[in-house]
């Protein structure tokens, strides 16, 4: 495992080199022409511009150089602790080039505006690819590059993580390894203040304070069309913006396209609020193509990706990806949030979430107790206000995946069941009734409702729901009075809208949630408690593999046992099974997550195992989740798991490497290691589940549906290795699946991997595991 962390490393060492190469190759003929009479920059312009670049390089040449043979001529003993902890104690010259990067950037702003020669030039810096990449150059821009230097510290600080995490105590490494961490990460959080300086408040051209309490991005309904804004609440002002459209080399800025002072503010009720222009609400398949789209998308950047494509082709398809999850944002929200200024107009956003409506109608409710005054302001205080906006936004990306970094947790996926009991703290009766929202992948959506009870201070429901998590990390719930008033109905969307008594969020924690017992929770949300209990399940956790004592079934033998005596690559059940699924049951809702009727997939099962003639006459009769049913249950029953009990500590290790080209060059390298039936039987079912995901806008089942159905069925820990670990976790099944489903939904995301290929092409560096 250290090798792999290495070698991944150094492959991206090559790439960080090459681009500090691309920053300086222009460096010395700007040099040369600056003393000429007629200069593209000045001298002092251009030791701003590269300020300790050249340093930087020679630094880390000489790391990769000392570094690369310790990998390429691999002994477990051998020691490169000492290379890490004299890299960490050189990045007094990266403090140096932090201090100057913005002078930097700006230097080289003002540059390119006032020369077009210069402008050229950072516009298209050209970046060598790596030794064996079949991309000869890439295009950069300079401040692009100008950039990397302090994104590096960052990775090499997940680096030595990972590297730590797989170096023994009693290493000579080890000690070092941790003097380098702890240099590391003193640096990082001393340089986070000086690159990113979160100041709050504004001064007011009066001299006042003006504090920043809430920003996000939200969808307002303008001139009948859908439009992504960014809206800033201040101590005394709500301001909506837009980021400007800039040309390159340019800083971004927003436009204000209006604001009301909070004095003026109020919130129309439903009655109140004129009937706007009707925005149709996107149609649900319309939705779910885009989704389908961008996963089409990820996976071609991916496969662009693994063949080495070009970069133009990647930023194409990046462009793609981006310009759909942007429209599935504008498109998506549906739940009206309308405020209206005392002296004119009034505006309506659209949000995705009824929490996060309340929570914006709060934030300006709280502010609004002050003693606030109207005002106006003159078109210099806002150009002000405007332009600190870039400054102050706490929320800097568009909440789209494509903005997401790789290392963020990836949340729960499979079922969480949530008991709503009853709720207590109520000051009168009232009609009441509770909701529950779960996020996936960013967004908040409503996934259950209580039913309403009637005119009670204490209602008790005691109702069960079972919520799908895919990448879940929290679980919301608001509590109603509902509204019987007919003439109460809000004009924007044709509903009664019922009030928000309270509401609550806890995070959903792996080790509370992953236990076989119901874990009861109180939530207190304005002076109400209301009380539920929950617990996850993921499916297939908990079965034994027991072998089966007769060799001429199929059940419980050994997958090399049954494709040697079917003289077959891949088992004859395994084909027929998704022969079958794929004809008639690729477009049926809930595939291989709906269970089949058990007594069928005994049948079926019987009949395998006797290899039976009338298997494919029984197949074509029966229904088609009797036959989903059927597969997981072969796979299940295997003696050991198709992906081996040998490799599932490696898997569980190589997928919570943080460097991405580690991971890759771990996670590839493992398929390799598997036994040739296991491999081929594996890499034609990761074919078929894709096919399976490509119709998920009818079929429902996503990549990540269909990795939490089979992951835990193809991998999981020996029984040995679950008793050795049953002391120190409750429940070994479930304190693993998570990793299980993550190892599966890798691969399902990967480009399609060719088992020739993978037996041929042996990654970077690699190595016996």
């Amino acid at each position: 495992m250290r090798k792999l962390v290495l070698s991944g490393f150094l492959a991206s060492e090559e790439i960080y080199i090459n681009q500090l190469e691309a920053l300086l190759l222009p460096m010395k003929p700007l040099k040369a022409t600056a003393t000429t009479s007629q200069p593209v920059l000045t001298i002092q312009q251009i030791e701003t511009i590269f300020y300790k670049i050249q340093d930087i390089y020679e630094i880390h040449k000489e790391f990769y150089d000392s570094l690369c043979p310790k990998v390429q001529q691999w002994d477990s003993q051998v020691t490169m602790g000492h290379l890490f902890q004299k890299l960490a104690s050189q990045l007094g010259v990266y403090k140096a080039f932090v201090d100057n990067y913005k002078v930097a950037l700006e230097t080289a702003e003002k540059c390119s505006q006032s020369n077009n020669q210069f402008q050229k030039i950072s516009e298209e810096l050209k970046v060598k690819g790596p030794k064996d990449s079949k991309d000869s150059h890439t295009s950069v821009t300079m401040e692009a590059l100008l950039y990397k230097p302090i994104d590096r510290v960052t990775r090499s600080t997940l680096v030595l993580h990972d590297l730590l995490k797989h170096t023994p105590v009693d290493h000579p490494d080890y000690p070092l390894l941790q003097d380098a961490l702890r240099i590391s990460q003193n640096f990082l959080s001393s340089i986070n203040e000086d690159i990113d300086p979160r100041r709050t408040a504004v001064t007011t051209p009066k001299g006042e304070t003006r504090q920043l309490v809430k920003d996000g991005f939200l969808v307002e309904v303008s001139e009948s069309s859908r439009k992504l804004r960014h809206v800033f609440l201040f101590t005394d002002v709500l301001l909506c913006a837009k980021l400007k459209k800039t040309s390159a080399g340019k800083h971004q800025q927003y436009d204000c396209k209006w604001y009301i002072p909070l004095a003026d503010l109020v919130f129309p009720s439903p009655e109140e609020s004129e009937a706007s222009p009707q925005v149709q609400p996107f149609p649900d398949h319309e939705l779910e193509d885009m989704k389908m789209k961008i996963s089409t998308l990820k996976s071609e950047i991916q496969k662009e990706k693994a063949n080495k494509g070009q970069s133009r082709a990647i930023e194409r398809l990046k462009k793609k990806m981006f310009e759909n999850e942007f429209l599935l944002l504008l498109n998506s929200p549906t739940i009206p949030f309308r405020i209206h200024n005392r002296n004119g107009k009034s505006y309506l956003f659209l949000l995705s979430s009824d929490y996060e409506r309340s929570e914006w109608r709060e934030a300006i409710q709280k502010l609004q107790k002050k003693d606030l005054q109207a005002f106006v302001l003159s078109s210099v205080e806002l150009q002000v206000l405007t332009g600190s906006c870039f400054k102050l936004r706490t929320v800097h990306n568009i909440p789209v995946t494509s903005n997401k970094d790789d290392d963020e947790s990836p949340g729960l996926y499979g079922f969480l069941h949530v008991i709503v009991h009853s709720a207590k703290g109520f000051k009168q009766s009232a009609n009441l009734y509770c909701t529950l929202e779960v996020d996936s992948f960013g967004y908040f959506v409503s996934k259950a409702k209580t039913r309403v009870f009637r005119d009670t201070a204490e209602p008790k429901w005691d109702e069960e729901f079972e919520i799908e998590l895919e990448g879940s990390q929290s679980l919301r719930i608001l509590c109603y009075e509902k509204c019987y008033d007919k003439s109460k109905v809000n004009k924007d969307n044709n509903e009664i809208v019922d009030k928000i008594m309270g509401k609550g969020q806890i995070q959903l924690d792996p080790q509370t949630v992953e236990t076989k017992n119901w874990h009861t929770d109180v939530i207190e949300m304005n002076g109400i408690k209301v009380e539920f209990s929950m617990k996850f399940t993921s499916r297939d956790m908990s079965l034994k593999r027991t072998p089966s004592k007769k060799q001429t079934g199929v059940f419980g033998v050994k997958i090399s046992v049954v494709t040697k005596r079917e003289r077959s690559k891949v088992p004859y059940i395994v084909r027929q099974c998704v022969e079958e699924v794929e004809k008639r049951g690729i477009e049926e809702v809930g595939i291989y997550r709906i269970s089949g009727v058990a007594t069928d997939i005994q049948a079926l099962k019987a009949v395998f195992d006797a290899n039976n003639k009338d298997i494919l006459l029984m197949l074509s009769d029966m229904d088609i989740n009797a036959i989903a049913g059927t597969l997981k249950l072969y796979f299940r029953e295997l003696p050991e798991p198709l992906l081996t009990d040998r490799l599932y500590p490696a898997f569980m290790e190589g997928i919570a490497l943080s460097d991405p080209a580690a991971k890759e060059n771990c996670m590839m390298h493992l398929l390799r290691s598997l036994p040739d039936p296991n491999l081929i039987t594996f890499l034609f079912l990761l074919e078929h589940l894709k096919r399976v995901a490509d119709k998920e806008p009818v079929n429902k089942m996503s990549l990540h549906n269909l990795a939490t159905v089979f992951g835990p069925t193809l991998l999981r820990p020996s029984e040995v290795e679950s008793k050795a670990h049953l002391t120190s976790a409750a429940d070994i099944w479930s304190h693993d699946v998570m990793a299980q489903v993550q190892v599966l939904l890798y691969y399902l995301q990967h480009p399609p991997i060719s088992f020739a290929e993978l037996k041929r092409n042996t990654l970077y560096f690699s190595t016996d595991v």
